[in-house]
C-alpha cells in the first residue's frame, strides 16, 4: 500500500482537537482513529502495542538478526487537526497529472493558484491531493503517520535489517499539549524523528524560542463630563503600550532567522484592558530580550502615570532545540544521509514555529523533524502529492535501515518515484 492511500482514509476521521479543552485528549474523538492505528501496528508486526487512557498510541518493533546491539530509533507523528479551520466531513480530491495551473477546489469557490502558493509550479505532472475547499486536508499530520506506516510495512514485506524501532503518534500537538503525557523512558529510544513539517526532505533541528505574554492595564473609569484629571482610559494605555513596541518586528515583516512580537487578541473598555503576545526568536539571548523590553515598558508608562496601571505576565512555551540537538549532531546527519539515498538534497532551515521535538529534546529525547511533503496547513489550501509522500517513505525507510557508521540501500528519483539502485 502507497502512503497516500492511508492518508485518503485517515484524512476522513474526525480528529480536531479542542483549545479550551483541560482534559487529555482534549477531544474524544481523537481515540476513533488511535484505536485503528493500535490495530495496524500489530497487523504490522508489533512486538507490543499500548493505547493510554490519554490516547497515545505506542508500538515498538523488535531489531533484526545482527542488529540486536543498534540504538533504539523513534518515529513520532500526531492524530489531531488544527482547530484553526474546519476539520469534520473531509472530503479528500485526487487530481491525476496536475497540470501546474489555477485549480478550483470542488465546488466552494476556492482556487488553489500557484501565483499564491508558488510551489505548486513544481508539483506538476504529480497526483495532487486537496480537500473540496470546505475543510483542512489533515495532511498534518496524518500525512506524517501514514509514512511513518509504510514505512513500517516496507520493512516488514521486504524483510529490511533494522535496530529496534520505537513509534508513538500523539494527540494535541495542535493545542499545545501534544507531548504532556509523552512518557520517554516507556517509549525507550535513543533518539527520534517527527515527521511533521513540510517538504519532502526537510531535516530541522532549529525552531523559535516562544513565550506567551498578556499585559494587563488598570484605568479609571469616571463620567465623561467630570473626567479631566481623573479618567484614565485602559484601552487609550493599551494602544500606547502598541506605539512603544517595535514596530517592524511582527510576523508579517520578519523571515528567516528574525524574530518578533505578534498581538494575537485585543480586549478592554476604559476601566479594563488586555493585550496578548506571542514572543518568538531563534537567539535566546534575542529572545530573553524581547522579554526584557515588555517588562520595561511597563515600568516605564507605571513611573510616568505615578501608579500601577500596567502589569506583565510572561509564560515560557518552549525553546529551541538545536541547544539539544548539536552535541549529538549525528542525529541529524543520519537523516541528511537517508535523504540523499533517496535521491534528493535535505532541506535545512529554521522553523518559524515549534515542534513537539522541541519539547522532547528539552526532556531528554533528542527529536529533529522530517518533512512530509506537504504544503499550507491549517486551512483550506492544503495540498501534498502522492509521489512527495513516496519520497518521503523511502527516506523513512533509509533513516531506519541505516547503521550509525554507514549507509544502506541507494536509491534514485524517477518521476517522483523511488527506483533501487545497486552500490557499486
Amino acid at each position: 500500500m502507497r502512503a497516500y492511500e492511508r492518508l485518503l482514509r485517515y484524512a476522513k476521521i474526525y480528529t480536531e482537537s479542542d483549545p479550551a479543552s483541560e482534559s487529555h485528549p482534549s477531544s474524544a474523538n481523537q481515540f476513533d482513529l488511535a484505536r485503528i492505528l493500535e490495530g495496524e501496528l500489530k497487523e504490522l508486526g508489533a512486538g507490543k502495542t499500548e493505547l493510554t487512557e490519554q490516547c497515545l498510541v505506542y508500538g515498538w518493533f523488535e531489531a533484526t538478526r545482527g542488529r540486536e546491539e543498534d540504538e533504539t530509533v523513534g518515529f513520532i507523528a500526531h492524530m489531531d487537526t488544527a482547530p484553526d479551520f474546519q476539520g469534520k466531513e473531509v472530503r479528500p480530491l485526487m487530481h491525476e497529472n496536475y497540470s501546474g495551473e489555477a485549480l478550483p477546489l470542488g465546488t466552494s469557490g476556492r482556487v488553489l493558484d500557484p501565483e499564491v502558493f508558488p510551489e505548486l509550479k513544481k508539483l506538476k505532472g504529480r497526483t495532487l491531493i486537496t480537500s473540496d475547499g470546505t475543510t483542512l486536508l489533515g495532511a498534518d499530520d496524518k500525512a506524517g503517520i501514514a509514512e511513518i506506516l509504510t514505512m513500517l510495512e516496507r520493512l516488514k514485506n521486504e524483510d529490511l535489517p533494522h535496530g529496534r524501532i520505537a513509534v508513538c503518534f500523539t494527540p494535541d500537538e495542535e493545542v499545545g499539549k501534544g507531548t504532556d503525557c509523552f512518557d520517554i523512558q516507556k517509549f525507550g529510544a535513543a533518539y527520534a524523528y517527527t515527521v511533521d513539517g513540510g517538504e519532502e526532505g526537510e531535516v530541522v533541528y532549529e525552531n523559535f524560542n516562544a513565550a506567551s505574554a498578556k499585559v494587563f492595564f488598570e484605568g479609571v473609569n469616571v463620567h465623561t463630563g467630570s473626567a479631566y484629571g481623573v479618567m484614565v482610559n485602559a484601552c487609550r494605555l493599551a494602544m500606547e503600550f502598541l506605539g512603544r513596541m517595535p514596530q517592524t518586528e511582527v510576523p508579517e515583516k520578519t523571515r528567516n532567522y528574525e524574530g518578533f512580537f505578534h498581538l494575537g487578541e485585543m480586549q478592554g473598555d476604559v476601566e479594563r484592558a488586555t493585550l496578548s503576545f506571542l514572543i518568538r526568536d531563534h537567539d535566546r539571548v534575542k529572545f530573553e530580550e524581547r522579554k526584557a523590553l515588555l517588562q520595561s515598558l511597563a515600568e516605564s508608562m507605571n513611573e510616568e502615570l505615578g501608579r500601577l496601571f500596567v502589569k506583565v505576565e510572561i509564560t515560557d512555551s518552549y525553546f529551541n532545540m538545536k541547544e539539544k540537538i548539536e552535541p549529538v549532531f549525528h542525529v541529524v546527519e543520519r537523516a541528511f544521509k537517508a535523504t540523499r539515498n533517496a535521491g534528493i538534497e535535505p532541506i535545512t532551515s529554521p522553523i518559524r514555529g515549534g515542534t513537539d521535538g522541541a519539547r522532547l529534546s528539552y526532556a531528554g529525547l533528542p527529536t529533529p523533524n522530517l518533512g512530509t511533503g506537504g504544503y499550507a496547513f491549517h486551512g483550506p489550501f492544503e495540498h501534498i502529492t502522492a509521489e512527495g509522500m513516496d519520497i518521503v517513505t523511502e527516506i523513512l525507510v533509509s533513516v531506519a535501515t541505516l547503521k550509525r557508521n554507514g549507509t544502506k540501500r541507494k536509491t534514485k528519483r524517477k518521476n517522483g518515484r523511488m527506483e533501487e539502485r545497486k552500490e557499486k
